[in-house]
């Protein structure tokens, strides 16, 4: 805004220098001699080119062709504002003596280069050097002016400048940012006064308006503070800001956001094609009390989100006087409902084919997670209850730390799948993507967990467990089959649903029905995507079963042996028949390995008919050898002592 005003005050000093000139020189000086005065007021070089032609009636004014005025002499060639007309109004009252009040300012197409230097020094500075002094910092951007800047005493109608291009360099932040079409409307009728106005912006080819207006004008040019108030809109939503500015730069007022299209809103503003998840502020309006310091420091205090009927509450505070952003959060919420966004995410990775791994298998899409290095971060988050489709958590309570684009969550409390789950979750992309964690659960619902997790039916009951694991990739698909970790979990009561046990191992059938069981144990680890488990024990009404195995996370494949054992009448003996299940999760094969039941049933008479057969062949060769074996003595060294004697007798006939 201050650069606006200085801009609008050099032209209305131009005019002023033009009209004075009226009636006492011939049109084709008055714009030589506008010019000079104009260059010694600034200490910028001001241009004149073409006819100037003057009005007396109805209007006192005069219209110049081109204009240049140039750029600060270490801000380049380029000049600093160049248009190619102008046209001005002023009372007659100008002619002779008093303020100057301009009744209207035209300028058709300026290009105006705002530079702001890596020192701070800027061009739209006027009435001084603007140069730093040998051994001295140039003087900061936003400060009060020096005492030889001259202040306008001026007044203005109505200043409209349109199909302006502005550029803004800024060296500080190694950036260059290039508006086209910008078209201004000034209204200043008292220097010391309110200024309104309005403009229109297209940043990115759509109109975005802004609108307002800045109390006590003068004090503001001035570097003091004053009342002001801003919108900024479109077709898509608006941003509206009330409340108190200076130039320092300093804020402090009431924000308010209404937008009906949040995406269309950023895309406006030249932030992109965002995709917003439905639930998380397609749709959203908000309000916060906002205060921006000097030091580049934001605050938002009384913070209200509406996300799509999703309220939030909170506090936050950003600094941007580092070089990474930091920021500070708090949200607190009651229900949210993310349902949608879930929803429409499964839709697109179900229609996305070449994001899948084939048909039941993790997705294949890359994962991009650049914004983690964007700001550091510390974020308390409260919900009582969160709502994503698949899943539904309970009281939620989380505090995240993301430090050089590390986040970790610390879970202070998360109900899930009718348990609670706490620990630590961790996703680190400093030099590529990983994901970890550390996480204890007690009393979770294991048919609804493995369910939504894993596809698993099956197996239902309450379970508590622990879980130490690390994945590394830039995919789903890559990060599940380079899982590593330990774990263990413990349930109680259960229902194994596809096969009854009982009946399985009394007649052999194994399909339909369902097993009870009393509770289980387990421990596992995790290498390359594949989870094994040795110790499985699992204790029923009339059974006890155990378990090892393979369930490759990877893959989504399972490998496992389940072997119950049928107890006789409390003798701790009975029938033990293993089960296999092989095949991928969403339907494996649960078959009877025979082979392994008669290994494990007859192991004994298998012994004891081996021992007798053994004791037959041995008798047969010694027949048909003629051995003689001593007490104690095995065949074999038997049939070794006969050899050395039948070697010895026919050395010794080689000498007889």
């Amino acid at each position: 805004m201050r650069w606006i005003i200085r801009l609008v005050g050099l032209v209305m000093l131009l005019a002023v220098v033009a009209v004075g000139s009226v009636f006492l020189l011939p049109s084709d000086r008055i714009a030589r001699i506008a010019a000079d005065q104009i260059t010694r007021m600034t200490g910028r070089e001001v241009t004149l080119e073409g006819e100037t032609r003057l009005s007396l009636y109805p209007v006192l004014g005069v219209s110049t062709g081109a204009v240049t005025i140039a750029n600060a002499p270490w801000a380049g060639d380029t000049p600093m504002f160049r248009a190619e007309s102008l046209k001005i109004g002023v009372k007659p009252e100008a002619l002779w003596g008093g303020d100057i009040r301009i009744t209207g300012l035209e300028a058709v197409a300026p290009e105006i280069t705002l530079h702001r230097a890596a020192d701070g020094r800027v061009n739209w500075e006027l009435g001084v050097d603007n140069v730093a002094p040998s051994g001295q910092s140039a003087p900061e951007a936003g400060a009060d002016a020096p005492a030889q800047s001259r202040s306008l005493a001026l007044t203005l109608d109505r200043a409209l400048i349109t199909n302006a291009t502005l550029t803004y360099i800024d060296a500080t932040a190694g950036r260059t940012l290039r508006q086209t079409g910008v078209d201004f409307d000034l209204r200043w009728p008292d220097y010391d006064g309110t200024a309104t106005f309005d403009a229109v912006l297209r940043p990115a080819g759509v109109s975005v308006a802004l609108s307002g207006h800045l109390d006590r004008v003068a004090h503001f040019i001035d570097g003091g503070v004053s009342d002001m108030a801003l919108s900024v809109s479109s077709d898509a939503g608006s941003v509206m800001f009330d409340g108190r500015a200076g130039t320092a730069p300093e804020v402090v007022g009431r924000l308010r956001l209404d937008f009906s299209d949040t995406a269309g809103f950023l895309a406006a503003l030249g932030l992109g094609d965002l995709d917003v998840p439905a639930g998380l502020g397609r749709v959203a309006s908000g309000a916060a009390d906002l205060t921006f310091t000097p030091d580049a420091r934001l605050a938002l205090r009384d913070l209200a989100l509406d996300l799509e009927g999703n309220a939030l509450r909170g506090a936050a505070d950003l600094d941007l006087a580092g070089d990474t952003p930091r920021l500070e959060l708090q949200l607190n919420a009651g229900a949210l409902d993310f349902s949608a966004a879930g929803a429409g995410q499964a839709g697109a990775n179900d229609s996305a084919t070449p994001d899948a791994s084939g048909p039941g298998g993790w997705s294949t899409a890359q994962i991009d997670a650049s914004a983690l290095a964007l700001l550091d971060a510390q974020v308390a988050f409260v919900a009582e209850r969160i709502d994503l489709g698949d899943v539904r958590l309970g009281a939620t309570r989380i505090l995240a730390n993301l430090d050089r684009a590390r986040a970790v969550f610390d879970i202070r409390e998360l109900r899930a799948y009718d348990g609670l789950i706490t620990g630590q979750f961790v996703v680190n992309n400093r030099s590529g993507l990983s994901v970890g964690g550390d996480l204890t659960a007690n009393e979770l619902n294991l048919q609804t967990l493995l369910r939504e997790t894993m596809q698993v039916t099956r197996l239902s009951g309450t379970a508590d467990g622990t879980l130490q694991f690390l994945g590394v990739g830039n995919t789903v698909q890559a990060i599940m089959s380079s899982l590593s970790g330990e774990g263990a979990v413990k349930t109680g009561r259960g229902v194994i649903s596809g096969f009854d046990l009982d009946r399985l191992m009394r007649s052999g059938d194994a399909t339909g029905g369902t097993t009870v069981f009393d509770s289980a144990s387990a421990s596992f680890r995790m290498e390359n995507g594949d989870l094994f488990n040795e110790d499985l024990l699992m204790i029923l009404p009339l059974a006890r079963a155990s378990g090892e195995g393979r369930v490759g996370l990877g893959a989504r494949d399972i490998d496992y042996v389940f072997t119950p054992v049928l107890l006789d009448g409390g003798s701790g003996g009975g029938l033990a028949i293993p089960v296999r299940i092989r095949g991928p999760w969403t339907n494996p094969r649960i078959k009877p390995d025979l082979e392994a039941a008669i290994d494990l049933n007859f192991e004994a008479e298998k012994k004891e008919l081996e021992s007798k057969a053994r004791q037959e062949v041995e008798r047969e060769v010694e027949k048909q050898l003629g051995l003689e074996r001593k007490e104690g003595q095995s065949l074999e060294d038997a049939a070794k002592d006969a050899l050395e004697k039948e070697l010895e007798r026919g050395i010794l006939k080689l000498f007889d």
